[in-house]
Parts: C-alpha cells; sequence; structure tokens
C-alpha cells in the first residue's frame, strides 16, 4: 500500500526518502506461449521468456494483461499462469497480474486469486462493453480496493474498451491507499501533467503507449508498461532508465532505434504482431486462440524490418 516517504525511481534531481519500493522502469506486457494444435500453454517457453526477461533488464512483468490473451484464457489458466510466472520470477522482479473485468465481481474473484496466489500487485482494466459512467468507473474500482487488499494500478485503454477514464475520475479514486497507479494507454499526453499534479503523492504514473512512452517518462512518468519490450527488452530497459534520470540524449537515441517496433507491433490487432515477432525471434510458437488470428503476410516484411532497426534479429 502506498504510504509517506514511499519512492519510485525517479530523476536524479528529485529528493525522496525510501520506505516501500514503487514498481517502476520497463514493464513487459507479457505474452502468454501456446502450443500449435492444442492450444495449450507452453509452459517451458513461458519459463525462458521469464528468465530471458531478468536477464535483459526488466523491470516487472505483468501476466495475463491484453497481451497475454486474458480474453481468451479460462479463469483456471488465468490463474494458473499467474501463479507460474510468480513462482519462477522468485522475487527477482515484480510480478503484476492482470484481473480486470467487466464485471465488478468477476474482477474482484480474480483479483483475490492474484494475492492469495503471491503478486505483487493488479492491473485492473475499466470494465469493456458496458460502457459505464464516470461514477460507475469510481464505484467499481473502489469496490475492488474495498474488497482486496492488495496494490492496484489502474489500467485505461479507450481504444479496446470503449469505455475512457477522465483525469478527474482516476484523481478521486488515487485518494484510496490501494489504488497506487495508473497505466494509462491514450496516447494523449495532454493529460499526463493533469495526472501528476493532481493524483495523491506517491501514485505512479506509466505509460501504456510505447510511441509516447518516452515523452510521458521526460514528463515525469515512471515507467511503460509495454508491448515492445516483449521484443526488444533490454533496449526499453535503458530508454526507461535514461527518460526518468533525466539523460534526454540517450533517451532520444534509444527511442529512435525503437520507433518502428512501437508502430510495427500495432500493424494489427494486438497481440498478433507480437507473437509473430517473437516466434521469429525462436522463442515461443507462432499460435494465437480464436477469434485472433496469425499475422497477415501483407505485414511481415514491415514488422521483420522493425525488428533488424532494434537489432532483435
Amino acid at each position: 500500500m502506498r504510504a509517506h516517504g514511499r519512492k519510485y525511481y525517479v530523476p536524479a534531481r528529485a529528493t525522496v526518502i525510501l520506505e516501500k519500493q514503487v514498481i517502476t522502469g520497463s514493464i513487459v506486457a507479457l505474452v502468454t506461449p501456446m502450443h500449435s494444435g492444442s492450444l495449450s500453454i507452453d509452459w517451458s517457453s513461458l519459463e525462458a521468456l521469464i528468465e530471458w526477461h531478468i536477464a535483459e533488464g526488466t523491470n516487472a512483468i505483468v501476466a495475463v494483461g491484453t497481451t497475454g490473451e486474458s480474453a481468451t484464457l479460462s479463469v483456471s489458466e488465468h490463474a494458473k499462469v499467474i501463479e507460474f510466472v510468480v513462482n519462477k520470477a522468485a522475487g527477482r522482479v515484480a510480478v503484476i497480474a492482470g484481473t480486470g473485468a467487466n464485471a465488478t465481481a468477476e474482477a474482484i474473484h480474480l483479483t483475490e486469486t492474484a494475492k492469495a496466489i503471491g503478486a505483487d500487485a493488479c492491473l485492473l482494466v475499466t470494465p469493456y462493453y458496458n460502457k459505464p459512467t464516470q461514477n460507475g468507473l469510481y464505484q467499481h474500482f473502489k469496490a475492488i480496493s474495498e474488497a482486496v487488499e492488495i496494490d492496484q494500478i489502474l489500467y485505461n485503454v479507450p481504444g479496446r474498451t470503449a469505455c475512457d477514464m477522465l483525469p478527474e475520475t482516476v484523481i478521486a479514486l488515487s485518494k484510496l491507499s490501494n489504488i497506487v497507479g495508473i497505466k494509462e494507454a491514450t496516447g494523449d499526453l495532454s493529460r499526463i501533467p493533469l495526472l501528476l499534479k493532481g493524483c495523491v503523492d506517491g501514485f505512479a504514473v506509466y505509460s501504456g503507449d510505447d510511441a509516447t512512452a518516452r515523452e510521458l517518462m521526460q514528463m515525469g512518468g515512471h515507467g511503460d508498461i509495454s508491448v515492445t519490450a516483449n521484443v526488444a527488452p533490454k533496449l526499453m530497459s535503458e530508454l526507461c532508465a535514461a527518460s526518468m534520470n533525466g539523460d534526454i540524449e540517450r533517451a532520444n537515441e534509444l527511442d529512435l532505434l525503437l520507433a518502428h517496433l512501437h508502430s510495427g507491433l500495432f500493424v494489427e490487432a494486438n497481440p498478433i504482431p507480437v507473437k509473430w515477432a517473437i516466434s521469429q525471434m525462436g522463442m515461443i510458437e507462432n499460435t494465437l486462440r480464436l477469434p485472433m488470428t496469425s499475422l497477415s503476410k501483407e505485414h511481415f516484411n514491415t514488422v521483420s524490418a522493425a525488428m533488424h532497426a532494434a537489432g532483435a534479429i
């Protein structure tokens, strides 16, 4: 839970006192590898990805977020993947469990499960399809906060949910002690100063949009919950560190290397391109569950060129 004196990884010019470390930096929204044919979860490849990310400097892992195909995993699989990632990470990096749902009771259940498993925090997407009001959003997240004593990170991605949580709602929710941050994935940088100024002290603002993550962090944000990090974890870790430490020249240089990946990994709906990319690196099979399908051949060259530009292949 947030407390006075809690610290995040911040630019060197800032001074705060460490009490409890806030999750910051490059946070990979990890894919969920699957076997072709059976479509079952590929546990050995998942373990290899976890070890690779830790070795490459990824600061934290999101298990079963949007990129992890939460929409097509059963509740049982959802819990098993979170537990597997928690056990294999073994405290070396923080694990954030994706536990959002469009029914408040289901989100509470998933969040309770993640806490029991040992996740460090939960990532809760805004309810999708229902299109609740701003008051409905506030009451939804307040109910989860009151029901489960675990750090909770809000997730606003209206491009996928048809639901936009406005800054004033986030500011109100930031006053709840175990709502500790937001993944803001609109790409609208005009919101960031409002959040940084309006939310309570110690509330973390993360990018959920790789293309604008550098700018968000240079404005005072606290990290990037990243799709690009699946393909180029070392560069993303370095980019986040440079951006947050005020090394503008290095951050800009790294972001330029990654720019084509930031766009190329979204030529079709996430995680279609990123799974294809990781399969080209020989780390997973290019397997998704319906209604998600494999990357269209017309996009192969675009994604491949982006990977070459970033030195991923």
